[in-house]
């Protein structure tokens, strides 16, 4: 249903930049059984038709809520809010205004050297718990 939308919306408005967060299943966590087939059905329709697609990891998104934010158990507004100050993070070239890459396209041509290489790894620092809003931070952490 959502490479049927971003078809529908490339068809429609071809000049303008398209930019998908995709949340890629694991098999240590996967939560539906259908989630293997859908990565691979679904990576065509998003080199086709997706300017830039960055790509989450299931599996990398729990580590961390495990491993680093020290969770015991860790529930889908945990994951959500990792996803969404990623979001946040790759998409402020657009809130604010500053000299390199001021925009969605810009920041295309810096980044893909082909058209069909636009699939990018996030990475993210100074991780804290969505209850939290600020907290000590070492240097080891920052490395």
């Amino acid at each position: 249903m959502g490479m049927l939308l971003i078809s529908k919306i490339h068809e429609e408005y071809p000049d303008q930049m398209i930019l998908t967060f995709s949340v890629f299943p694991s098999p240590k966590v996967s939560n539906t059984i259908v989630g293997p087939y859908n990565t691979p059905l679904s990576m065509h329709q998003l080199m086709e038709n997706a300017n830039k697609c960055m790509v989450l990891d299931n599996e990398v998104l729990y580590d961390i809520c495990f491993c680093m934010l020290k969770l015991t158990t860790s529930s889908f507004g945990d994951l959500n809010h990792l996803i969404s100050a990623t979001m946040s993070g790759v998409t402020c070239c657009l809130h604010f205004s500053g000299q390199l890459n001021s925009d969605l396209r810009k920041l295309a041509v810096n980044l893909i050297p082909f058209p069909r290489l636009h699939f990018f790894m996030i990475g993210f620092t100074s991780l804290s718990q969505g209850s939290q809003q600020y907290r000590a931070l070492t240097v080891s952490e920052f490395t």
